[in-house]
């Protein structure tokens, strides 16, 4: 299974504060913005990852993430020259995947909450089973997302992107589980009005075959789509509140390669000597004592 990251926006809703900084290089609270979306896919269990960016920001991603061997992952990088919409990610990543599954996660959004490794999981056992899975989430303005439908049964019938009418209240949120072919079936899309390869029109072919699900994602869960002046202070201050009242770290890489085996413990005990002194070292600290 590979992961594969979108990074490459130039997060011009957030001007003058992207100017001269990659959005996803921004802090949510004690960590970048990329870290969120990065341990999402290690918690899934995925080593294999690419990361796109655009091609101004990509050695500044490279200086914080490197080879991704500190973490015990392989990070590869690709450059998006021109935004041609998050489904172009899988033509971008058409040789890193081959012929495997695939996750994508799109670099600005922040998950976390209880209950998401249960669904992290039952999303790759679909796979096992043919199936492909979005993670739906109930939203005010659904009208600004791509819109899952569901019928009584919970069971998807349409999903459609920034309608006028909305179908239901859920958003398709960053985070798409794919089964082999999603290069194949992305270079069978027309580019939408607005000049995109929509996600949702390759999520469309995998429900008219049969083969999309979606997971729910409870209100009490944490997800953010950080594109705002304001959902960029709301995921810092939900992030800080979470790990102030459960003294637990979201989003420490170190703490899931541990956790997932990817670096044994004299490992991370070798890493955290060259860290420098802050907070965050000391969590790392804590962790290996």
């Amino acid at each position: 299974m590979k992961g594969i990251i979108l990074a490459a926006g130039a997060g011009t809703r957030l001007y003058p504060i992207t100017k001269s900084v990659n959005k996803q290089l921004l802090p949510i609270y004690d960590k970048p913005m990329i870290y969120y979306p990065l341990s999402v896919l290690m918690e899934i269990g995925i080593k294999d990852i690419l990361l796109i960016t655009s091609e101004k920001e990509q050695e500044n991603f490279k200086k914080l993430l490197g080879d991704g061997s500190h973490l015990g992952i392989n990070m590869n990088y690709a450059i998006q020259y021109v935004p041609k919409g998050i489904s172009d990610a899988f033509i971008i990543a058409e040789d890193f995947i081959g012929n495997d599954e695939s996750v994508l996660i799109l670099g600005d959004n922040v998950y976390f909450g209880k209950g998401f490794e249960e669904k992290l999981a039952r999303a790759r056992e679909n796979l096992k089973n043919g199936r492909c899975t979005v993670f739906g989430y109930e939203v005010p303005d659904p009208e600004r997302f791509g819109v899952v439908e569901f019928d009584k049964n919970l069971e998807v019938i349409s999903i459609e992107e920034k309608p006028k009418n909305p179908k239901s209240n859920y958003c398709a949120t960053g985070l798409y589980f794919y089964t082999p072919g999603a290069t194949k079936n992305a270079k069978k899309l027309k580019p939408s009005a607005r000049g995109e390869l929509e996600i949702t029109d390759l999520c469309k072919i995998y429900l008219d075959e049969g083969n999309l699900s979606c997971e729910l994602l409870p209100k009490s869960f944490n997800w953010v789509d950080t594109g705002t002046y304001d959902s960029l202070v709301d995921a810092s201050v939900l992030v800080r509140n979470y790990e102030k009242t459960n003294n637990l770290k979201v989003a420490c890489l170190e703490e899931i390669a541990l956790k997932k085996g990817f670096l044994s413990k004299e490992k991370l005990i070798e890493i955290s000597r060259e860290m420098i002194n802050s907070g965050y070292r000391d969590y790392i600290i804590e962790l290996i004592k």
